[in-house]
């Protein structure tokens, strides 16, 4: 599968990130972990996403950043997550190219948040993002210019942008179209 771009203006380099798409083995469904972001962040604050952010020099992988960055937002345990595979990097049309990392989640776990990151965990049933009649398509402007993303609002929630794409993904790479 081919990278996936977001429509944008950024221009340049792309900054390297990793998150975790955390599929928890639940003995009903599988279902996805998302986090909302605080409020009062500078960038996305009050957002959808899944746990995960740059790459430091200390790390030596996407999937150790994922992971890293997983537990010190949500305190989930590495070692409840069974790593699956990488899904194509995501190129955000804010200058970020961001490695998704699937790792199935193993219960039972405890999730100890980040507070001031992260202003709650949730979990949404997989079967949810795999139905395309939840794909929707959007259009706003940012930074003067056109921009499509996908969203899939769920519940009250509003998942889009990175995190939207990112699971379009995830569908596609399961045989969707």
């Amino acid at each position: 599968m081919a990278p996936v771009r977001e429509d944008g203006s950024h221009r340049g380099e792309f900054r390297p990130a990793a998150v975790l798409v955390p599929v928890v083995l639940r003995p009903e469904r599988l279902a996805v972990l998302l986090t909302r972001r605080t409020d009062h962040l500078h960038h996305h604050p009050g957002q959808i996403s899944f746990p995960g952010g740059r790459v430091e020099k200390a790390d030596v992988s996407a999937v150790m950043t994922a992971l890293r960055e997983t537990e010190e937002e949500t305190g989930l345990d590495p070692e409840r997550i069974e790593l699956l595979g990488e899904l194509p990097e995501y190129f955000t049309g804010t200058g970020f190219r961001i490695t998704p990392v699937v790792g199935l989640v193993h219960p039972p776990f405890e999730l100890k948040l980040d507070t001031f990151e992260v202003a709650e965990a949730f979990e949404v049933p997989l079967a949810h993002f795999l139905d395309p009649a939840n794909h929707e398509r959007h259009t706003m402007e940012y930074q003067g210019r056109m921009r499509q993303y996908y969203a899939m609002p769920y519940e009250g929630y509003f998942i889009w942008g990175a995190t939207a794409g990112i699971l379009v993904s995830l569908y596609r790479f399961l045989g969707g179209s």
